[in-house]
Protein backbone atom coordinates (compact mmCIF):
# COMPACT_ATOMS: atom_id res chain seq x y z
CA UNK A 1 0.00 0.00 0.00
CA UNK A 2 1.37 3.41 -1.00
CA UNK A 3 1.29 5.83 1.94
CA UNK A 4 3.12 8.77 0.41
CA UNK A 5 2.44 10.18 -3.02
CA UNK A 6 4.78 13.01 -4.06
CA UNK A 7 3.25 16.02 -5.77
CA UNK A 8 3.86 16.14 -9.50
CA UNK A 9 4.81 19.83 -9.66
CA UNK A 10 7.18 19.67 -6.68
CA UNK A 11 10.87 19.56 -7.64
CA UNK A 12 12.64 16.55 -6.19
CA UNK A 13 16.21 17.91 -6.24
CA UNK A 14 17.96 20.71 -4.37
CA UNK A 15 17.84 22.19 -0.93
CA UNK A 16 15.08 24.56 0.02
CA UNK A 17 15.99 27.94 1.51
CA UNK A 18 13.98 30.47 3.49
CA UNK A 19 14.97 33.83 2.00
CA UNK A 20 14.17 37.42 2.92
CA UNK A 21 13.67 40.01 0.20
CA UNK A 22 13.58 43.63 1.32
CA UNK A 23 11.91 45.97 -1.16
CA UNK A 24 13.42 49.44 -1.24
CA UNK A 25 10.89 51.81 0.33
CA UNK A 26 8.73 49.09 1.90
CA UNK A 27 8.12 48.55 5.61
CA UNK A 28 9.69 45.12 5.98
CA UNK A 29 11.03 42.07 4.19
CA UNK A 30 9.05 39.42 2.36
CA UNK A 31 9.99 35.89 3.40
CA UNK A 32 9.35 32.78 1.34
CA UNK A 33 10.87 29.38 0.58
CA UNK A 34 12.70 28.68 -2.69
CA UNK A 35 14.90 25.92 -4.09
CA UNK A 36 18.57 26.86 -4.09
CA UNK A 37 18.68 26.13 -7.84
CA UNK A 38 15.89 28.63 -8.59
CA UNK A 39 16.83 31.40 -11.03
CA UNK A 40 17.03 34.98 -9.78
CA UNK A 41 14.39 36.01 -12.35
CA UNK A 42 11.91 33.53 -10.84
CA UNK A 43 12.69 34.78 -7.33
CA UNK A 44 12.02 38.39 -8.42
CA UNK A 45 8.72 37.25 -9.96
CA UNK A 46 7.72 35.43 -6.74
CA UNK A 47 8.70 38.43 -4.61
CA UNK A 48 6.62 40.81 -6.76
CA UNK A 49 3.59 38.49 -6.60
CA UNK A 50 3.90 38.07 -2.82
CA UNK A 51 4.33 41.83 -2.39
CA UNK A 52 1.17 42.53 -4.41
CA UNK A 53 -0.82 39.74 -2.72
CA UNK A 54 0.01 41.26 0.70
CA UNK A 55 -1.19 44.68 -0.51
CA UNK A 56 2.06 46.42 0.33
CA UNK A 57 2.94 49.97 -0.61
CA UNK A 58 4.33 51.48 -2.75
CA UNK A 59 2.68 49.61 -5.63
CA UNK A 60 5.45 48.06 -7.75
CA UNK A 61 3.73 46.37 -10.67
CA UNK A 62 4.53 42.93 -12.03
CA UNK A 63 7.23 43.52 -14.66
CA UNK A 64 10.16 41.51 -13.33
CA UNK A 65 12.45 43.07 -15.97
CA UNK A 66 12.07 46.46 -14.24
CA UNK A 67 13.80 45.23 -11.07
CA UNK A 68 17.23 44.17 -9.88
CA UNK A 69 18.03 41.81 -7.02
CA UNK A 70 21.07 42.63 -4.89
CA UNK A 71 22.83 40.60 -2.26
CA UNK A 72 24.17 43.22 0.17
CA UNK A 73 26.45 40.70 1.90
CA UNK A 74 28.28 39.95 -1.35
CA UNK A 75 29.20 43.60 -1.85
CA UNK A 76 28.91 43.38 -5.61
CA UNK A 77 26.44 44.66 -8.17
CA UNK A 78 23.05 43.25 -9.03
CA UNK A 79 22.65 39.52 -9.50
CA UNK A 80 22.17 38.22 -13.02
CA UNK A 81 18.60 37.04 -13.76
CA UNK A 82 20.10 33.73 -14.98
CA UNK A 83 22.12 33.13 -11.81
CA UNK A 84 20.82 30.65 -9.24
CA UNK A 85 19.63 32.11 -5.95
CA UNK A 86 21.76 29.71 -3.90
CA UNK A 87 24.99 30.38 -5.79
CA UNK A 88 26.28 32.98 -3.30
CA UNK A 89 25.18 31.15 -0.16
CA UNK A 90 23.24 34.11 1.27
CA UNK A 91 19.60 34.36 2.28
CA UNK A 92 19.00 38.12 2.51
CA UNK A 93 18.38 40.16 -0.61
CA UNK A 94 17.32 43.66 -1.67
CA UNK A 95 14.88 44.28 -4.53
CA UNK A 96 15.26 47.65 -6.27
CA UNK A 97 13.75 49.23 -9.37
CA UNK A 98 16.17 49.61 -12.25
CA UNK A 99 17.23 53.22 -12.74
CA UNK A 100 15.29 54.86 -15.54
CA UNK A 101 17.25 56.10 -18.53
CA UNK A 102 17.22 59.87 -18.91
CA UNK A 103 17.17 61.17 -22.48
CA UNK A 104 19.77 63.89 -22.98
CA UNK A 105 19.81 65.07 -26.57
CA UNK A 106 20.25 62.05 -28.83
CA UNK A 107 21.68 59.82 -26.08
CA UNK A 108 20.02 57.85 -23.31
CA UNK A 109 21.97 57.68 -20.08
CA UNK A 110 21.10 55.87 -16.88
CA UNK A 111 19.85 58.15 -14.13
CA UNK A 112 22.69 58.41 -11.61
CA UNK A 113 20.83 60.80 -9.32
CA UNK A 114 19.93 57.91 -7.03
CA UNK A 115 23.58 57.11 -6.35
CA UNK A 116 24.52 60.76 -5.88
CA UNK A 117 21.64 61.74 -3.61
CA UNK A 118 22.56 62.33 0.03
CA UNK A 119 25.84 61.73 1.78
CA UNK A 120 25.55 57.92 2.13
CA UNK A 121 25.36 55.26 -0.52
CA UNK A 122 22.52 52.82 -1.14
CA UNK A 123 24.77 49.98 0.03
CA UNK A 124 25.17 51.55 3.48
CA UNK A 125 21.39 52.01 3.65
CA UNK A 126 20.90 48.34 2.73
CA UNK A 127 23.38 47.21 5.37
CA UNK A 128 21.68 49.31 8.05
CA UNK A 129 18.20 48.18 7.07
CA UNK A 130 19.03 44.47 6.99
CA UNK A 131 20.85 44.55 10.33
CA UNK A 132 23.65 42.21 9.33
CA UNK A 133 23.91 40.39 12.65
CA UNK A 134 22.88 37.09 11.09
CA UNK A 135 25.20 34.23 11.93
CA UNK A 136 25.91 31.55 9.39
CA UNK A 137 26.21 27.93 10.37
Amino acid sequence: MLLYKPKKNQPAKGNRLLISVTVMGSAGPIRFVVNEGELVAAVIDTALKSYAREGRLPVLGSDLNAFLLYCPNAGSGAMSPWETIGSLGFRNFMLCKKPKAVKMGDEERPNTAVAQKGSGSWKSWINKSLNLKISSH
